[in-house]
C-alpha cells in the first residue's frame, strides 16, 4: 500500500453554515482521490469502529482492537486516522452520509419547512436511539475533540447544515438570517442527543425542543 501522507475528512460539497476557519486566503492543496483499494481500506476501519462502539461505547473503541477487527497493521490504521477521536469522529461522518442518502430516497413530509426539518431530525435521533452506545461513542468524540480534528468537525456540520437546507426545500440560496436559524437548530438538536444520553431528558422532551428550535425558521 501506498502511505497516506496524511488523514482527512470525509468528502463534503455541501454549504457551509458559517465562514471557513483558515482565514489565511490561501487555499490548501486537495488531496489526491483514495484508491479503490485505499476506501476499501477505509471502509473496513470505520465498519470496525461502528461495531465496536455499538458493542461496548466509547471505551471499547481501541486502536488496537480497531486494527485487529478491520484486519489492517496498527501503523497503517494511524496514517488514515491518527487517533481515537479522529476515527469516530469520522464515524459520525459516515452515519450522517448514510441518512443524508436515506433522506433523499424517502426524503421527509410536511407542508411547511420548519414540520420538515423538525421530522428529519427526529428521524436521525430516532436511528441514534436504536444504537446508544455508539451513539454515545461519536457525540463524545465530538465533545472532546481538539483543533487537531477541526476539519472532521466542521464536515460534520456542514453535513447535517445540508440535511436541514434539503428538508427545508429553498427555492433560492439561504439567507444570512436562514442560516442563523439552522446554527440554532443545529446547536439545539447536538444538545438534546447529549442531554438524552445522559438521561436527563426524555425522547418528548427532546422532540418538543426540537420542534421549537424549528419554528424559527421563517416560512416565505
Amino acid at each position: 500500500m501506498t502511505p497516506r501522507p496524511k488523514p482527512r475528512a470525509a468528502r463534503d460539497t455541501s454549504p457551509a453554515s458559517g465562514p471557513a476557519r483558515d482565514t489565511s486566503g490561501v487555499a490548501p492543496p486537495a488531496d489526491p482521490p483514495l484508491t479503490e483499494r485505499q476506501e476499501a481500506r477505509r471502509r473496513a476501519i470505520l465498519r470496525a469502529a461502528t461495531q465496536l462502539a455499538g458493542k461496548g461505547g466509547f471505551e471499547a473503541v481501541q486502536m488496537r482492537e480497531v486494527a485487529e477487527t478491520s484486519q489492517v497493521a496498527l501503523g497503517t490504521l494511524y496514517r488514515y486516522f491518527p487517533s481515537k477521536i479522529h476515527l469516530l469522529v469520522a464515524t459520525m461522518q459516515d452515519q450522517l452520509q448514510r441518512l443524508h442518502r436515506t433522506l433523499h430516497r424517502n426524503p421527509p413530509a410536511g407542508d411547511n419547512p420548519s414540520t420538515r426539518v423538525a421530522d428529519t431530525l427526529m428521524r436521525a435521533f430516532r436511528a441514534l436511539q436504536r444504537d446508544p452506545l455508539l451513539a454515545d461513542a461519536m457525540v463524545r468524540a465530538l465533545i472532546f475533540a481538539d483543533r487537531s480534528v477541526s476539519a472532521e468537525v466542521d464536515t460534520v456540520s456542514r453535513l447535517t447544515t445540508a440535511i436541514i437546507l434539503d428538508a427545508m426545500r429553498l427555492d433560492s440560496p439561504p439567507t444570512a438570517d436562514q442560516l442563523s436559524a439552522v446554527r440554532v437548530i443545529e446547536h439545539t438538536w447536538h444538545s438534546a442527543l447529549v442531554t438524552w444520553l445522559s438521561g436527563r431528558a426524555s425522547i418528548a422532551q427532546v422532540r418538543l425542543d426540537i420542534e421549537t428550535a424549528c419554528r424559527l425558521i421563517a416560512e416565505d
